[in-house]
């Protein structure tokens, strides 16, 4: 086995929140919360290669080494569901993207110089491509597929407010 979660309290409120969605229990919370924080950890500098399915809803997290930087979702079931949510965050494309506004703010404009500043400003540099040269090369993304929204949604719920495992909460996007 893996880690488990030794705050019974969080399951239970996940699970509660599931019963009031008037859908079935989660999946075991144990298993997904371990995979979630300590399954295979892709990296984003292989994009192009991953094993993410099209189609299904489901619960990622994003890492930078060991440090858990955020929590998302794809709610919709449908041609892209999880991949196309991961897709948009491996573009570094910040319209629309709330993942890579934050991956911008809080990693990438730290480490620009006056120079880059003003080529940002002129235009002459973009800071879409610095933001995907950043996940891509510093990043990497865990995930788990759920049977439908709902799910996912208390999933991602649970732990932006009561974190995962030892790793506490995302840093990029917690509750409370």
């Amino acid at each position: 086995g893996g880690v488990r979660i030794s705050d019974r309290g969080v399951r239970a409120r996940a699970c509660d929140r599931a019963r009031r969605s008037s859908r079935p229990a989660l999946r075991d919370l144990d298993m997904t919360f371990d995979a979630l924080a300590l399954g295979d950890l892709l990296a984003f500098s292989q994009w192009s290669e991953t094993p993410v399915p099209k189609g299904p809803p489901g619960v990622y997290t994003v890492w930078k080494g060991s440090e858990f930087l955020y929590v998302g979702i794809s709610w919709r079931e449908g041609s892209k569901g999880l991949w196309g949510r991961l897709n948009s965050h491996a573009s570094g494309r910040r319209s629309g993207d709330q993942f890579c506004i934050y991956v911008c703010d809080r990693f990438v404009l730290e480490g620009l110089t006056a120079l880059e500043l003003g080529e940002v400003s002129a235009g002459s540099r973009s800071l879409d491509l610095m933001t995907k040269d950043f996940i891509r090369g510093n990043l990497g993304y865990r995930y788990v597929t759920t049977s439908n929204g709902p799910e996912a949604r208390a999933i991602e719920h649970t732990i932006r407010r009561d974190g995962l495992l030892e790793y506490g909460k995302p840093l990029l996007n917690p509750l409370g």
